[in-house]
């Protein structure tokens, strides 16, 4: 199973930005491996995402383990408060 990150190293938008540093520092302080794919580099990749979430408009970043859609920022930060990361990122 690997945990995949989308992100977009490109944006105007701060929020975006924030929240993206937030999931790779929690990550990294965890020793948590994941794939950062930068919807930037490679435009299909954000189709892809969507389709495989069922969100037709969902928006970096978002978390999945292999092709399942884990949930976005505000359920990572609700697992991370209740201390259940492991859960929501399906890796046990």
């Amino acid at each position: 199973m690997v945990v995949k990150l989308y992100t977009t190293s490109v944006t105007t938008n701060r929020e975006i930005f924030n929240k993206q540093n937030r999931i790779k520092h929690v990550f990294d302080a965890k020793q948590i491996k994941y794939e950062e794919i930068d919807l930037c580099h490679n435009q299909e990749e954000r189709d892809v995402m969507r389709e495989k979430a069922g969100i037709p408009d969902l928006l970096p970043p978002a978390i999945f383990n292999d092709d399942t859609y884990c949930g976005d920022f505000q359920q990572f930060e609700d697992a991370v408060e209740d201390n259940l990361l492991k859960d929501f990122l399906k890796l046990q």
